[in-house]
């Protein structure tokens, strides 16, 4: 693997292979001693041109405890703020003798380009580029959806037949986006769902069911239901009347947490905002998956950052 980009021309047995990595990175953070010697001697730059501090920190989390080097780098207050291009920061980067960069950035495509330009050698891990996509917060979804169907024995499994109901502000979603990819290759079942104006033009070429009304996607039976957040920040028209109404309508409260199926799981990738489109009762029961998916965020970028930076399957880019 040479850069991570994203989960759409992810093969399967990659996926597959990086969520078995992950779960020997997950046994590792059992022990007492939580650190590895595999990534002694190599630098992990966190390249953040847009806030977000658990993203951050986990990609931080996850070099550190395989022992790299980590150079924190945040656009604001630096070079970046002055006007410094990509570009120049690349070859900044590369002179520092960066092995791997974490980059996220408000730009779609932003990552993509590091990765071709040929500014830098580096591998390069996408954690977030514009509503584009966010592969690793896909790959921990599908790793924590894999853990809780298939318990102890997930190795080698993928998710077949897993149906999963999307729910929310689909348009601005990197994650829903990488999700609908990944979970596709791994033989699930997608719905959105979502009022149309927060629904992009056109999914016709997307490998999903739409619906528009939240409880009859609950009375489909899912097996997953994946709330997202109304990200207020990306929205400069109204695509809803208040936010008392889309809570009401698409927002997962307690009574609509009690129809569905007992063994459901609800996910959220976080931030929430509760009282929005999650209750607090949904968010904190035991059918939630949303601290595990924080925990597994670390296991699965130190997975990615493990076949980036190892040696093992340097030869495949995906």
């Amino acid at each position: 693997m040479r850069h991570l980009l994203s989960t759409r021309d992810l093969a399967r047995e990659d996926a597959i292979r990086l969520l078995d990595v992950a779960e020997d990175m997950a046994d590792v953070q059992e022990r007492e001693v939580k650190k590895l010697p595999t990534l002694r001697g190599k630098t992990v730059v966190n390249l953040f041109f847009e806030d977000s501090t658990r993203t951050r920190i986990s990609f931080e989390a996850a070099a550190k405890r395989l022992s790299a080097d980590v150079i924190n780098f945040s656009a604001k207050g630096s070079s970046v703020s002055k006007g410094e291009s990509l570009k120049d920061t690349a070859q900044t980067l590369q002179a520092m003798g960066a092995d791997a960069v974490v980059i996220r950035h408000g730009s779609s495509g932003a990552p993509q380009t590091l990765a071709t330009s040929g500014w830098i050698q580096a591998g390069i891990l996408n954690a977030g580029d514009g509503t584009h996509e966010h592969p690793t917060q896909a790959l921990l979804d599908a790793f924590t959806m894999r853990r809780r169907l298939h318990g102890t024995a997930s190795r080698g499994k993928d998710l077949d037949g897993v149906s999963v109901a999307i729910v929310g502000d689909i348009l601005h979603s990197r994650v829903a986006r990488s999700n609908v990819w990944l979970l596709r290759t791994l033989g699930a079942h997608v719905t959105l769902v979502a009022p149309p104006t927060l629904l992009p033009v056109d999914v016709s070429g997307w490998p999903v069911a739409v619906q528009y009304d939240l409880d009859e996607a609950i009375a489909d039976g899912p097996d997953v239901v994946m709330m997202l957040r109304i990200q207020a920040e990306r929205m400069n028209a109204a695509f809803f009347p208040t936010t008392r109404e889309y809570s009401r309508r698409w927002g997962l409260d307690e009574e609509r947490l009690g129809r569905l199926r007992a063994d459901s799981i609800v996910m959220h990738p976080g931030p929430m905002n509760r009282g929005l489109e999650i209750s607090a009762a949904a968010a904190d029961s035991p059918r939630s998956t949303v601290r595990e998916q924080v925990a597994n965020g670390v296991s699965v970028r130190m997975a990615a950052l493990y076949l980036l930076l190892s040696g093992a399957g340097r030869e495949q880019a995906v």
